[in-house]
């Protein structure tokens, strides 16, 4: 029996929260992106395609966790989020890791809050 590599939810849904898994600095194909800027705004591309498929954008997120290989990115990650997000910007905590998977050097994860809330029982999107 195969697992799938992937044994989670892009997104899950329960009341009107969004609960977004990490999205990585990689491109459509899954390849690791390089370079710094282009990194963060690759992992924010995923991150948006995640968002999408519980009906949230970015204007629907409160909360961010940004997982970077480099600390140093921290510069460079305050500038895309001042592009990314309108005043008042979601909160966000910055944390250094060892290492991310399939080579990454930024995940980017969130919570998001649904202008209406989702009906029925809680639920996996995407």
């Amino acid at each position: 029996m195969t697992s799938d590599p992937h044994p989670y939810s892009p997104a899950f849904v329960a009341g009107d929260t969004v609960y977004v898994s990490g999205a990585l600095s990689v491109d459509a194909d899954g390849c690791a992106v390089a370079g710094r800027r282009e990194a963060l705004d690759a992992a924010a591309a995923r991150l948006i395609e995640r968002l999408a498929t519980a009906g949230a954008t970015l204007a629907d997120v409160v909360k961010t966790t940004y997982f970077v290989t480099d600390v140093t990115l921290r510069d460079e990650a305050n500038a895309q989020y001042e592009e990314l997000f309108a005043v008042p910007r979601p909160a966000r905590s910055f944390v250094a890791v060892a290492a991310l998977p399939y080579g990454a050097t930024v995940e980017i994860e969130a919570i998001a809050r649904l202008a209406r809330p989702a009906t029925g029982r809680p639920g996996v999107a995407g």
